[in-house]
């Protein structure tokens, strides 16, 4: 199934995405739902960003591909996670902003993982049973500020800097997914799931032994490969097998 977050005129809310339809749901794929009779075009909808998380992690340094950009001999024997808030968050067609005073800001392409129920102190073996799904994410960064700062608050946690959708879609194996990202249709990274050092299972264990994840937590899982700078009218599109295609434009700060 896919669940798309939608809004339609004064109307917001989760929805079945039937090919070119959206079937609105009553009340949440994090809870007890039924479909509803009611069936939408998806043409006439805006998209949402899939969720609303209380908390967003990410990992830095989880392919092996992405290691050299950063002077790494050896992948990490831990997952690296960070922190990015909440109101980076944007949804799909939704503009990915230029700061201003920060001299580069690379796209990166993800797998993300959506929390569906509670989750703490949960093993590798059982951390999947604790997904509602997937989407597509966009570990939007700052270079200049992430290599200069101590902290990464500002070179990732900037306001539209966590890019999240089409939709969450269930069902599907996380270890064996394709990913691309794309810059104003050119490809720009292209992997597989396979390639991850540390998995999802592994990644939401290691983060649950921490902190409670809660439904519609999600965890950014790694970006691939050597990234490059966006620029003001860009288009970056990444897209997961199963999942579908997370379009944003790139506007420079005004």
């Amino acid at each position: 199934m896919r669940f798309a977050r939608f809004r339609h005129g004064r109307r917001q809310g989760y929805a079945l995405v039937e090919g070119e339809l959206l079937r609105p749901i009553v009340g949440s794929p994090f809870g007890r739902w039924r479909s509803g009779e009611e069936i939408v075009p998806l043409a006439r909808v805006r998209l949402l960003a899939p969720v609303r998380p209380t908390k967003i992690l990410a990992v830095a340094l989880n392919y092996r591909s992405h290691l050299h950009q950063f002077d790494q001999s050896s992948a990490p024997a831990n997952p690296e996670l960070f922190l990015k808030p909440p109101s980076a968050v944007i949804g799909p067609e939704e503009a990915i902003v230029l700061p201003a005073t920060a001299a580069r800001v690379d796209y990166e392409g993800e797998l993300v993982a959506v929390v569906g129920r509670r989750a703490r102190d949960v093993t590798p073996d059982e951390a999947l049973a604790y997904v509602l799904g997937y989407t597509c994410g966009n570990d939007v960064s700052a270079r200049d500020w992430q290599q200069g700062d101590r902290q990464w608050w500002r070179a990732k946690g900037c306001d539209t800097f966590a890019p999240l959708g089409p939709w969450i879609a269930t069902n599907l194996d996380p270890t064996n997914l394709e990913l691309q990202t794309r810059v104003n249709g050119e490809v720009v990274q292209h992997t597989n799931t396979s390639l991850l050092i540390h998995d999802v299972a592994r990644l939401l264990s290691f983060a649950s032994q921490v902190m409670t994840l809660e439904p519609g937590d999600v965890l950014f899982t790694g970006t691939p490969g050597t990234t490059a700078p966006l620029k003001g009218g860009d288009v970056v599109e990444v897209e997961v097998e199963g999942i579908g295609v997370l379009r944003n434009r790139v506007e420079a700060a005004v």
